[in-house]
């Protein structure tokens, strides 16, 4: 039995708040740090997947703007309510509890509006019910408003949206061996599932570039879980970081780092991107360096995972640029 099981599933318990903290700022803030609104390192997938069709005619068209503009909102609300319930389930079973206790003064506990007690589990249930709600509908009208409905888009669509809810609620996916797949598979789909509306067909360059994206935010889960560790292994949330030895995580995360470059460079390469791609990259490759050292060889795990937010936001918009100078070649 994780920890805090049996009271959470006690309905008359749902209604008693996680602490007696009482709430220091208004509603709507509270509901907006349960979604997660200010972690948008998710969203410019839009971007990147539009930035590949910009040129050669230098504009986007009416479809691909509103089909494009529907799956952003979407994306929005499906996020929130996955993370509102992974909150659910980390203050269930304690791990939340454990990773934003009083022994961690670097965490913001108002973060976890349940561990702070500005909201109770019931109340995070219902808004994570809701924005899945309006989640599903505005990736519907997405779907209906765009340009191409290729078949793998709509399947990729509705794989997105059930996964990510079972990310830890429900099947608990995460809880069973496949975070750090998920995390950086989220992105891939969220590029992924924007270009296919889009363009209706797919394209080998922009997987890459997907894959890369969604690196991102795995390259900062990763130094999170590092510093998880005592709190997932107390609840049996199965992280490398936690099933492994600190050489054997520190291994992991250099292992996922070199792959992240060594991608670009197979691609540049064999000619699915352009050969200097590899060359665009290369600070992407610097600041993840740097990175892996403050973390592994300095020690200082939460300034690293800062460093990745960093690097990912360099690197989006370096795959944006990749796009836009790719469209000038073909147009020259």
């Amino acid at each position: 039995m994780r920890v805090g099981d049996s009271p959470a599933n006690d309905s008359d318990l749902n209604d008693i708040p996680a602490a007696t903290v009482p709430p220091a700022e208004g509603r709507l803030r509270t509901y907006a740090r349960l979604g997660k609104l200010d972690v948008y390192d998710y969203y410019p997938a839009i971007a990147v997947a539009l930035s590949a069709l910009l040129l050669p005619s230098g504009r986007l068209t009416a479809g691909e703007l509103t089909a494009s503009g529907l799956f952003l909102l979407g994306s929005v609300f499906v996020i929130m309510s996955m993370v509102a319930l992974d909150d659910v389930t980390g203050y269930r079973d304690g791990s939340d509890i454990a990773n934003y206790g009083p022994d961690d003064p670097l965490r913001n506990k108002r973060r976890k509006p349940l561990v702070a007690g500005t909201l109770t589990v019931r109340q995070a249930l219902r808004f994570a019910l809701a924005t899945a709600v309006v989640g599903a509908a505005l990736w519907a009208a997405a779907g209906l408003a765009a340009p191409h409905r290729p078949t793998w888009t709509l399947v990729l669509l509705a794989a997105l949206f059930v996964v990510s809810l079972q990310y830890s609620y429900g099947l608990k996916i995460s809880y069973h061996g496949f975070q750090e797949a998920f995390i950086c598979g989220l992105g891939v789909g969220m590029v992924m599932a924007t270009y296919g509306l889009a363009a209706g067909h797919f394209s080998g360059f922009l997987l890459v570039q997907a894959v890369l994206f969604g690196f991102g935010p795995l390259m900062f889960g990763v130094y999170s879980n590092t510093n998880d560790i005592p709190g997932d292994r107390a609840v049996g949330r199965p992280t490398v970081a936690a099933l492994t030895s600190p050489r054997g995580n520190a291994v992991f995360v250099g292992a996922l780092s070199a792959a992240e470059f060594l991608l670009g460079a197979a691609a540049s390469a064999t000619g699915l991107a352009p050969w200097w791609f590899v060359l665009l990259m290369l600070p992407v490759t610097a600041l993840r360096t740097r990175q892996y050292l403050v973390g592994f060889r300095t020690g200082d795990i939460m300034r690293a995972r800062r460093i990745g937010f960093r690097t990912h936001r360099v690197g989006f918009l370096l795959l944006i640029a990749a796009n836009l100078l790719a469209g000038a070649e073909a147009v020259a």
